[in-house]
């Protein structure tokens, strides 16, 4: 079948280079092992082969539509993403006694992102689903999650995030949609919801919102927001009755043609139902824990979106005959001989494997921070707190950017929808908007993560970085790295001691306004310590890595060395400097 992605370089940073293997001793997981979780991963796979890869463009030509108050889509989707539930993937982080199968979270991330790969448009409606259910499975009384829960699991039932609002993107201290209490113990919902993904469709029983309101009465702005369970239909005397929740459409857009984005109107008639989730305002604390899951989901999407991608270009390069070397006029070859070509494909190559490694980290770390050693967990914890808002905008800003060198490889065929790199690129912009755009995302980097604990979340990556630093330096394969490396990271606290000045002289407004740089930066400086971590297990004596493995993945390190690691001088230089360009009091007729 067609390579999307390489389960060796998976396997690679999650047993070699995290010892992920020994997540297997914890209480949690110790039904698992690495030989079950191989033939786990071959069922994935194949899943990725038969059902999903065979309908990717497909779903893009024969795109979702709404046609009298029904959302219509791909009749093989449902097929697909029934196939991704039996393999237990929806329900894969709950218990045993939830009906999940208490898999790690670094496992499922890494069978989500072949699935991913195979096709980045049907999957997230199954992970959706995951991550709505996680919320019921976490936070939801027994009633809760002996009415959803199997259902939605078998993905008999779709589950949504239902946050956004028509005056209430980012910010949702400002959502208005309202909830009343009602004799039952339910809640009266009335409102509405935009852009909602997966939020409604022909191939499912029934659609469950997980969606944020404002209970009469409740604290304003974010500290009076609860959680509900909405469904479109609610389950009464073992049937479904309609809920009065209506889609008025569904959204065109650039790229994901056949993964819908719907319009929601909750209440027009006065007999919408919610249910709360856990305690009333507190709401939005237990909707980040589906966002801080679905932040790393994106960013494993937007890396297997390239994977995908980078595949299809290389191949194309081994193909292409054209051209000839400088020095051999008149000897065409593929296009792959060419220098820039290889540049290209080494970029795409080095942000793939580095980000495979930066979301095997992050993911261990929850599941470390969760049912790792006690005394351990809040270290996890405060680790992963600080690498979220990296590993999502990293993976999504620089996804697209591989996808489109990927285009640019096959020139002007790239452009063309003979081949499928055009749709991975319409496909793959929006990953950087979904949960969080990459400005909000540098703003809690810096505005909250870094200072988070007096600090101690940076201190804790700091002495990780050191300690790479350290055995790098012992190696000759790695020491210039380690080298450079160490030059960069002092240039990171010099960015860091002046945006510290900055803010104590200026406020915050000053402080804030380069964040996005600042978080440019931090992504660079952390997946080269990743591919530092990588380069000290192949050069280790106990590495069983073949010579091919070692020297595609050492070659790509330096690449990442030599060509992205270089672009740190000059956000150090440019963030190590006051600026006031961005916040002088001027005119907003200097834009027209």
């Amino acid at each position: 079948m067609t390579k999307l992605i390489c389960t060796d370089t998976l396997n690679f940073f999650l047993y070699d280079v995290f010892q992920a293997e020994k997540i297997f001793e914890l209480e949690r997981f110790k039904d698992y092992d690495k030989a079950s979780v191989d033939l786990f991963f071959q069922s994935i796979k194949d899943i990725g082969d038969k059902d999903l890869y065979p309908i990717y463009t497909k779903m893009d030509k024969e795109k979702a539509f709404y046609k009298d108050g029904v959302v219509y889509v791909l009749p093989e989707l449902g097929q697909a993403v029934k196939a991704i539930a039996e393999s237990g993937i929806i329900g894969a982080m709950d218990s045993f006694e939830n009906g999940g199968i208490q898999l790690p979270y670094c496992i499922t991330n890494a069978a989500l992102s072949i699935l991913y790969a195979a096709n980045p448009n049907a999957t997230p409606y199954a992970t959706l689903t995951q991550g709505s259910a996680n919320l019921i499975a976490a936070f939801g009384n027994q009633s809760l999650k002996d009415t959803f829960l199997e259902n939605m699991y078998s993905w008999k039932w779709q589950g949504t995030m239902a946050l956004t609002e028509p005056e209430a993107g980012s910010s949702l201290s400002d959502i208005v949609t309202e909830a009343t209490p009602l004799s039952d113990g339910s809640y009266s919902i009335k409102g509405q919801k935009i852009y909602i993904s997966a939020g409604d469709h022909n191939q499912t029983e029934n659609i469950v919102h997980l969606l944020l309101a404002r209970i009469k009465g409740a604290p304003a702005g974010t500290k009076g927001i609860s959680l509900f369970v909405v469904p479109k239909y609610r389950p009464e005397n073992d049937q479904l009755e309609d809920n009065d929740v209506i889609t008025s459409g569904i959204y065109g857009k650039m790229g994901q043609k056949g993964y819908t984005a719907a319009h929601l109107m909750f209440g027009e008639h006065n007999n919408c139902k919610g249910f709360l989730v856990g305690e009333a305002n507190k709401g939005l604390s237990y909707m980040f824990q589906m966002m801080n899951e679905a932040r790393i989901g994106t960013g494993t999407l937007s890396m297997a979106t390239a994977s995908a991608a980078y595949y299809k270009s290389l191949q194309y390069a081994k193909e292409r005959i054209q051209g000839s070397h400088p020095d051999k006029k008149g000897t065409q070859v593929p296009i792959i001989e060419h220098a820039d070509v290889r540049r290209m494909l080494l970029s795409q190559k080095a942000f793939i494997e580095g980000s495979i490694g930066l979301i095997s980290y992050c993911s261990l770390l929850k599941d470390l921070s969760e049912f790792g050693p006690e005394e351990d967990r809040k270290n996890k914890h405060l680790l992963l707190e600080l690498l979220t808002p990296v590993v999502k905008s990293y993976c999504a800003e620089q996804g697209f950017q591989s996808v489109n060198l990927a285009m640019q490889v096959l020139g002007g065929a790239g452009y063309t929808d003979d081949f499928p790199i055009e749709q991975y690129l319409r496909d793959t912009r929006v990953n950087s908007i979904y949960e969080g755009t990459t400005t909000i995302h540098g703003m809690d980097l810096l505005g909250r993560k870094i200072m988070m604990e007096e600090g101690l979340a940076l201190k804790l990556f700091q002495n990780e970085v050191q300690q790479t630093l350290e055995k790098a330096m012992q190696l000759e394969e790695t020491k210039a790295m380690a080298m450079e490396l160490g030059i960069q990271l002092k240039g990171f606290e010099k960015v860091l001691n002046n945006h510290f000045d900055i803010l104590k002289t200026k406020g915050p407004r000053h402080f804030l306004a380069d964040a996005t740089l600042v978080l440019e930066l931090f992504g660079l400086l952390t997946v080269a310590w990743i591919w530092l971590k990588a380069l000290i297990k192949l050069h280790s004596s106990d590495s069983l890595q073949t010579d091919a493995f070692k020297t595609s993945k050492t070659t790509t390190a330096k690449y990442f060395f030599d060509y992205e690691l270089v672009k740190a001088t000059g956000l150090v230089q440019k963030l190590s400097k006051s600026t006031d360009v961005l916040t002088s009091s001027i005119d907003a007729s200097i834009f027209d």
